[in-house]
């Protein structure tokens, strides 16, 4: 392959190699790039030409990339964002504003560490434009390679290599139990597992770490499953449902701290278990060879002072 290849390649080719490696379809690429699926197919293999190697293999259900394929892709999509962060601040600096950041994070570190990080930027940002998408370890990470996320508190999905990211030491979660005020078990003093099972539970879905935690809590202790469980990862219906009923509800410390505390003085209360639940660590991450702007650099620093300052709720 030529040295000189980057001088030859141009910015709508580029584009086009990482949508089609992102759809798997020439025709979809095509149509994201406004242009015709000849046009498309004539592009790619002008590309194929200079680089002097497939990078798709064609078959009946669409297009995949082969081993340089998959490289070319990889540094293109990355120049894209890259490109795309540059045109957003120089835009934000010529306006005077004070930038723009994305982050992602499980709800606990949400809570726990993002916050009060973004109430210190704050004070030297005052300007700035923060979004914070508190999700599941699996759309945080997907949307942190897509370029939506500068960073993420996140866990890493298994179908992702890890070697992708730049990984910093975060930390576990431990889990308490909440129920409303007035729940037959809120006043006592000490709550087993096996005692747990007849009640409605809300919570997330099978595969998410919570609901993990809790079942090998349950089959630590040879327990009989929860049977009446509503799924929901609406923190909102979440609450709904514990005021009006008897069901527990799993949280990751730090937000029941907050739920229950004197800041919000939700009417919950949390179980006072006699062992302790704890989920699969997570870590902050951050895509390899990706550089991040002034502002998530500086929210970063920040966000890694409070994971270190604050002590692990084990």
């Amino acid at each position: 392959m030529d040295i000189g290849l980057a001088k030859h390649l141009k910015l709508n080719q580029l584009r086009l190699i990482s949508v089609i490696s992102e759809h798997g379809q020439l025709s979809i690429a095509a149509d994201e790039m406004a242009m015709t699926q000849p046009a498309a197919s004539r592009m790619l293999s002008e590309i194929e030409q200079t680089i002097g190697t497939r990078l798709f293999i064609r078959h009946a259900k669409g297009m995949e990339p082969t081993l340089v394929g998959q490289a070319v892709a990889r540094r293109a999509h990355n120049l894209l964002v890259e490109l795309r962060d540059l045109a957003r601040e120089v835009g934000e600096l010529k306006e005077g504003g004070g930038g723009t950041t994305a982050i992602g994070a499980v709800t606990g570190a949400a809570v726990g560490f993002v916050i009060p990080a973004i109430q210190q930027l704050r004070a030297i940002a005052p300007k700035a434009e923060i979004d914070i998408n508190v999700d599941t370890s699996d759309i945080l990470v997907r949307d942190l390679i897509a370029g939506n996320n500068d960073f993420v508190l996140a866990r890493i999905p298994k179908q992702y290599d890890a070697n992708e990211f730049e990984i910093y030491p975060a930390r576990t979660e431990s889990v308490t139990l909440v129920v409303r005020k007035d729940h037959p078990l809120a006043s006592l003093d000490t709550v087993k597992i096996r005692d747990l099972a007849h009640f409605e539970w809300v919570m997330q879905s099978h595969r998410a770490p919570i609901r993990e935690a809790v079942e090998a809590a349950f089959m630590e202790e040879r327990a009989e499953l929860p049977l009446s469980i509503t799924n929901s990862t609406s923190l909102l219906a979440l609450i709904a449902i514990l005021v009006s009923s008897n069901a527990i509800a799993p949280m990751a410390r730090e937000v029941s701290d907050l739920l229950v505390g004197h800041k919000v003085k939700a009417d919950l209360k949390t179980l006072k278990l006699d062992r302790k639940i704890i989920m699969s660590p997570y870590y902050l991450l951050q895509m390899r060879g990706r550089q991040l702007s002034p502002l998530a650099n500086q929210l970063k620093r920040l966000v890694l002072a409070e994971l270190e300052q604050k002590p692990a709720n084990t």
